[in-house]
């Protein structure tokens, strides 16, 4: 009998690599599996058969998406359709809820398994998505555990996994060796930029980053700057902007490496997203930096669409603001700088920060991959696969 044929569907770099993630996990309780869907390399490194570029979903925002929705909603029918007249074993929608939450919908009503790993952040706004979910999945994968708790409470079949990543990242980084792996100086305070993995994004933030940088770089000269990015054509952009902005900069750039940046530098300015997270497990102390389109950003403000404090995982796994928060307007080195240098100027609070975050990394560890391999295949075992 040949394997399960499980599809998958990730729309940017973090879904990627935690959709890679639960595809390695599989493998045990379904060695002779067959992955078909939409990722990028990481999971095409696994064995997944790619239908579109991973690249053509990743879109954020309300205004945004708009601008892309004839597309986007091309891809999903032609994934529903095709899905629909050869039923896979069972379907994953990771992260993207956006997308994946109406792709499971068509998909669940066809007889499909229907499975949501990462649950969508009704807890930060609109919550309604919770409805969603119930109509929409038989399972859904929570990285974090109270997400699991109200779910339940609102009669969604939901599972706490922990989080990849948390299994993923050293308890006790080494910066040594780190900046020793990267040819990085030892003898050199560095500030690590991590200006975002979407085009937007970056487009975004390297102005006021970089602008940034250079601020600092005034305020002491034994500082130099060290940026991961996540793709060739990511790296060419910002370089772009580099080049416009702050060309004589003392800069290391890599493309990838993320992890490793991460545990050499020895503070960190970075986008809200997955980064504040990674930037958590490196037990780095952060600042923060966002900008939406503003028309995003005063629909969410006045629709009162935002329910949390906090945008960064970081400050709402925390409970409280312990990287500091600069968004739109804010986002720019006159709020940054001083965010930043006040890190590298009060090494006492940055320690206490450092093994905050390293509490909080523990509670994350959970051997989530194992856990969510097992909760899809006895959703499957329970549909007779």
């Amino acid at each position: 009998m040949p394997g399960p044929r499980i599809a998958l569907v990730a729309a940017e770099h973090s879904g990627d690599l935690l959709g890679a993630s639960l595809m390695r996990a599989l493998k045990q309780p379904c060695p002779d599996a067959v992955f078909d869907g939409v990722g990028g390399a990481a999971m095409a490194a696994e064995g997944l058969r790619s239908r579109i570029p991973m690249e053509r979903l990743g879109v954020m925002g309300l205004v945004e998406v708009i601008a892309h929705l004839p597309e986007l909603m091309r891809e999903r029918r032609a994934l529903a359709n095709a899905w629909i007249a050869e039923p896979p074993d069972v379907f994953i929608g990771v992260d993207a809820p956006d997308f994946n939450l109406g792709l499971a919908k068509r998909l669940r009503a066809a007889g499909v398994a229907t499975v949501q790993y990462v649950s969508p952040t009704f807890w930060a706004w609109r919550q309604g998505r919770i409805e969603t979910l119930r109509r929409s999945c038989d399972l859904v994968l929570c990285l974090f555990p109270f997400e699991a708790e109200v779910l339940t409470g609102h009669g969604v079949n939901a599972a706490y996994v922990g989080h990849p990543l948390a299994d993923e990242f050293s308890l006790e980084p080494d910066q040594g060796a780190a900046r020793r792996t990267l040819g990085l100086p030892e003898d050199r305070v560095l500030v690590g930029l991590l200006p975002g993995s979407r085009r937007r994004e970056v487009e975004a933030l390297s102005g006021p980053f970089l602008e940034t940088a250079l601020w600092l770089s005034r305020q002491r000269r034994d500082l130099a700057f060290a940026v991961p990015l996540v793709s060739p054509a990511i790296a060419a952009r910002f370089e772009d902007i580099r080049q416009r902005v702050a060309p004589e900069l003392p800069l290391y750039r890599f493309e990838g490496r993320s992890r490793d940046v991460l545990a050499a530098v020895d503070v960190v300015l970075t986008a809200s997203g997955t980064a504040t997270l990674e930037s958590l497990l490196s037990r780095k102390p952060m600042v923060v930096g966002y900008r939406l389109h503003g028309l995003t950003w005063f629909l969410a403000r006045h629709l009162r669409l935002v329910k949390s404090r906090w945008v960064a995982m970081a400050n709402i796994l925390a409970g409280e603001e312990l990287a500091p928060e600069f968004l739109q307007g804010e986002c720019d080195a006159a709020h940054l700088g001083p965010a930043v240098l006040a890190w590298l100027e009060d090494p006492d609070r940055a320690r206490a920060v450092s093994t905050r975050y390293g509490e909080i990394h523990r509670g994350l560890r959970q051997g989530s991959g194992a856990r969510a391999a097992s909760a899809v295949a006895g959703l499957m075992g329970a549909r007779g696969r």
